[in-house]
Order: C-alpha cells, then sequence, then structure tokens
C-alpha cells in the first residue's frame, strides 16, 4: 500500500480528492468540519515537503450543472481557517480558471477546485474527463474515504494517469488499517456490535465478518426479527416479517463459525412511538399486544457490558435503541460507556456508519473510541468484504 509517506513532494504539485462533502446551515456555514480537520495532516506533510496542493471534492448532490448552494466557495473560508493556509478559490474544474491557476501554484500553496459534481462525467466515471483532471497535477493522492465505494472519474479512473504516481492519504491509510484490524489482525476476542432497523441491510456484513470475529451483540430494531424468528411475542415492534428464516439461519451459520450470538434479554417497552409515551421493561420476548420495543433493559445493558469487557478487538455499527429520544437512549449510551471502558484498558474499537457516528458526536464518545470511520457507505461495503474502486485504483 504506497502512502504519502513513500513520496518527497518538494517542487510537486499534488492532485488530492478529498472529501469534503460537508453539512452546512441555512445560511451555507459549516456546521461540522470533522472531515476537513481528518485531511489536514495529509495537506500538512506536502506542504511542508515543499509541494502545493489542488483538491478535488464534491458537495452535496448537484442535480447537473452548477448550482450555487452547492459552490466550494461557500466552504473556502472554513478550509482556510482549518489549514491554515489561504486558500486559492477556482472557478471550475477543468477549465480555462482552473488550469491557470494550478498552472501558477507555487510550492506551500493550496487551490480549490470547484465542485467536481458539477460535471455529470464526474459520476458517470468518464474517461476524458478523469484525464483533463489528472492533467492538473504530478502526484495523485487519494484521501477520501468516504467516496472509495464510488466509481467516479476522480476517484476510480484518474489513477489510470499516474501509473508509478499514485497513493493513499493518511485518513485512507488509517481507514484501510482499522477495518484491516476487525477483519483480518484484530487481537482476540473481536466483537461485532450490529444495531439499526433492518437484518436485511446488515446481512451480508453478518456473511463477512462472521469467520473473523468471536462474539455478535445484536441490537436495535433488527432484534423483533430474531425474536419472533424463535417464536417471542413482539406486540407491534418493528420486524421484517420476510427475513424471520434468514434470521434463523445466521443463528445457524454463527453456531457453525463458533460465534457466540447476544440478544437483548429484556426492553423498554412503550404504547406509543414518542419520547412520551408510557414505557415499561418487559423481557425482550414478551411484549404485550399494542407495545413496541424502543431500547434495550438494564439486564441487557449488563450482559452486553460484560461480553465487550473482556473484547480485545470492538466493532461498532448501529444504535441499540431510538436515541434521538432522550427516554430510549439509555442502551446506547450504556454500549457507548462500556465501549470507552474497553478501549481505555487496551482494546481497538471502531466505530462506523452513519447512526452510531452521529451517536458517538452527539454525546462526546468519538474521543473514547480508537477509531470514528469517516465514511459509512464506503466502511459498510469493506465489511461486506467488496473491493472498494477508489481503493483499487490506487493498488494497481
Amino acid at each position: 500500500m504506497k502512502t504519502i509517506d513513500d513520496f518527497n513532494f518538494k517542487d510537486k504539485k499534488a492532485l488530492i480528492r478529498v472529501d469534503f462533502n460537508v453539512p452546512q446551515d441555512d445560511e451555507l456555514k459549516v456546521t461540522d468540519d470533522t472531515r476537513i480537520v481528518a485531511a489536514k495532516p495529509t495537506i500538512d506533510k506536502i506542504l511542508k515537503d515543499g509541494g502545493s496542493a489542488i483538491l478535488m471534492t464534491h458537495l452535496g448532490r448537484p442535480k447537473g450543472g452548477v448550482e450555487d448552494k452547492f459552490s466550494l466557495k461557500h466552504i473556502a473560508s472554513k478550509v482556510s481557517e482549518i489549514l491554515g493556509v489561504k486558500v486559492i478559490m477556482a472557478k471550475d474544474v477543468v477549465g480555462e480558471d482552473a488550469q491557470e491557476k494550478a498552472k501558477n501554484l507555487k510550492p506551500g500553496e493550496v487551490l480549490l477546485l470547484e465542485n467536481v459534481r458539477f460535471h455529470s462525467e464526474e459520476e458517470k466515471g468518464d474517461k476524458s474527463f478523469a484525464e483533463q483532471l489528472s492533467k492538473l497535477g504530478d502526484i495523485y493522492v487519494n484521501d477520501a474515504f468516504g467516496t472509495a465505494h464510488r466509481a467516479h472519474a476522480s476517484t476510480a479512473i484518474i489513477g489510470e494517469f499516474f501509473p508509478n504516481a499514485k497513493c493513499f492519504g493518511y485518513l485512507m491509510k488509517q481507514e484501510l488499517e482499522a477495518i484491516n484490524k476487525v477483519l483480518k489482525s484484530g487481537e482476540k476476542p473481536i466483537t461485532a456490535i450490529l444495531g439499526g432497523a433492518k437484518v436485511s441491510s446488515k446481512i451480508t456484513i453478518i456473511d463477512n465478518i462472521l469467520p473473523a470475529i468471536d462474539n455478535l451483540i445484536i441490537g436495535g430494531g433488527m432484534t423483533y426479527t430474531f425474536i419472533k424468528a424463535q417464536g417471542g411475542k413482539i406486540g407491534k415492534s418493528l420486524v421484517e416479517d420476510d427475513k424471520l428464516e434468514l434470521a434463523l439461519d445466521i443463528l445457524k451459520q454463527a453456531e457453525k463459525n463458533n460465534v457466540k450470538v447476544y440478544l437483548p434479554v429484556d426492553n423498554v417497552c412503550a404504547d406509543n412511538f414518542s419520547n412520551d409515551a408510557n414505557m415499561k421493561t418487559v423481557p425482550v420476548d414478551q411484549i404485550p399486544d399494542g407495545w413496541m420495543g424502543m431500547d434495550c433493559g438494564p439486564e441487557t445493558n449488563k450482559l452486553f457490558a460484560e461480553v465487550i469487557k473482556n473484547s480485545k478487538t470492538i466493532l461498532w455499527n448501529g444504535p441499540l435503541g431510538v436515541f434521538e429520544m432522550e427516554n430510549f437512549a439509555k442502551g446506547t449510551i450504556a454500549l457507548g460507556d462500556a465501549i470507552s471502558e474497553a478501549t481505555k484498558n487496551g482494546a481497538f474499537s471502531l466505530v462506523g456508519g452513519g447512526d452510531s457516528v452521529a451517536f458517538v458526536k452527539q454525546y462526546n464518545y468519538d474521543e473514547k473510541v480508537s477509531y470514528v470511520s469517516t465514511g459509512g457507505g464506503a466502511m459498510l461495503e469493506s465489511l461486506e468484504g467488496k473491493e472498494l474502486p477508489g481503493v483499487a485504483a490506487v493498488m494497481k
């Protein structure tokens, strides 16, 4: 795996694919700069070597052509502030302005190209568009894990035009190493915690990770598909009735792989999908009619914490309850506490996937776990065992 440490960027122009697809408020101010901060070490190393950086990224989902609200001019000042360098903004991506500014870029300077998705060729993976982009720099650096699962021009095609001058940035390296720790080189016992609503959205992950893990903790809405499949009463809890056989099959596969599966034993249920609903704690397979499971109960929290305490490698994807409602966030908070404690005692913990990342940030666990992935879709596809186009393009 070639990284930027394999290159000296003195007097070189690094063409870097970053992922600055950051959330913004109504005034288009950046509300979460995590992804920009994450790219800083890579850009710093290039500038410190005496090179210059040309940044490519998308922002939002423009519907073909230029849309002012998706222009990178709205985030350029935030990028400047974080990098501590005045960022030069190009008016386009591969046009005259971009070419001129790239050509005149001096060592230590940073150029931000306009939104690559203003060109439909980007998402089509167009080869001639990728070639035009490639002419702007000397070395291609992919540091955009969040888009590594997309076969786009700036992530998967452009590498062809840098046969001997392409590498990963530090963020990509960290992401790939974190996933590798879970799937291949992690210290045992390895525990995977999968939450969220649906078994169907996690089935390929479960299939791929079973041979690598020792314990599988299942929580969130998908709990009830497993409980119903085993004959339990789940009231009006979320369930995938067409996946009951699949749930039983997962349990059989786990047994074949000597993986211990832990399901909740009790849960907090409500008579309504609302924070103000009536609540009671009951065994997970005895939810009364008209009630629904909303969170793990106290016995489950103790059980899960014990498993996590004895784990050396931990993967967490998906919340254990409806954490957006304060009354049903306790199970996910207890899980966050257990993972933080295990991490403090030397375990490696990887958190990824939209809702889990949102949770760890909201409750300030992001500093208490080993690694929080910046790429939801890309991380999930890695865990499913799929080859990511943006990774393969640099490895070739």
